[in-house]
């Protein structure tokens, strides 16, 4: 994202045969890749093709080049780069002792982790843009970019936001919610390092909340 915004900004102002194909495939990646994750039985992997569909708003505002829309990567870059390396750490500790990756195998861990099943809901509302994340903020900076550049725009990027809603949903029940399995009875339990690792994550969303300037700079 910083390579793109220290490019974009040399060829300004873009010619349109080169802004209408690269945000077109930008605008055509979050539909694709967010509609992979639907489909993914591998947690390590769907949380992967997320941050995917996230950089392509993030590289869809870029293009456009205007203050709002550098406002809502910059933003979004930040938001997302703390919340797709938590679940990441998530995705560690379940395969710490599970064993393994796959979302049919891993159900029902809220029984076992409470807390970190706490962890799992607020990161998943957070990776779903729930207010009053900063989340929220650079996607909304990003989608009245890509409207005011494109009515049409906001089809594609409100379907995007729905199915983000959807896997982030899908993956937290499907990791939390039903029955364990009989084969992981014995788990061992969570540790003080990992809680502290998902604070020291969730902590700064939080209260960047309180004064976004930090991260977008718009409102200084």
């Amino acid at each position: 994202g910083y390579g793109l915004i220290r490019i974009s900004s040399t060829l300004n102002p873009h010619p349109p045969n080169l802004m209408f194909p690269i945000i077109i495939l930008a605008l055509w990646g979050i539909l694709m890749t967010s509609s992979i994750c639907l489909r993914q039985t591998d947690l390590k992997a769907l949380i992967a093709y997320s941050s995917v569909s996230h950089m392509g708003l993030v590289a869809a505002a870029i293009i456009v080049q205007t203050p709002w829309g550098l406002t809502g990567a910059m933003t979004l870059m930040v938001a997302h780069g703390l919340t797709s390396s938590a679940l990441f750490a998530l995705t560690n500790t379940n395969y710490e002792r599970t064993h393994t990756r796959t979302l049919l195998l891993v159900r029902g861990l809220q029984l076992a982790f409470p807390l970190m099943s706490t962890w799992w809901l607020l990161t998943n509302l957070t990776n779903m843009a729930m207010p009053p994340t900063i989340n929220l903020l650079g996607e909304l900076f990003i989608i009245s970019t890509l409207f005011n550049w494109s009515t049409p725009t906001i089809i594609i990027t409100g379907m995007g936001t729905l199915i983000t809603a959807t896997y982030s949903l899908y993956m937290f029940l499907m990791t939390q919610r039903g029955s364990i399995s009989t084969q992981f009875q014995l788990l061992p339990p969570t540790h003080t390092r990992e809680h502290l690792n998902l604070t020291l994550h969730l902590l700064p969303l939080g209260l960047l909340i309180m004064k976004p300037a930090l991260v977008s700079g718009l409102f200084t």
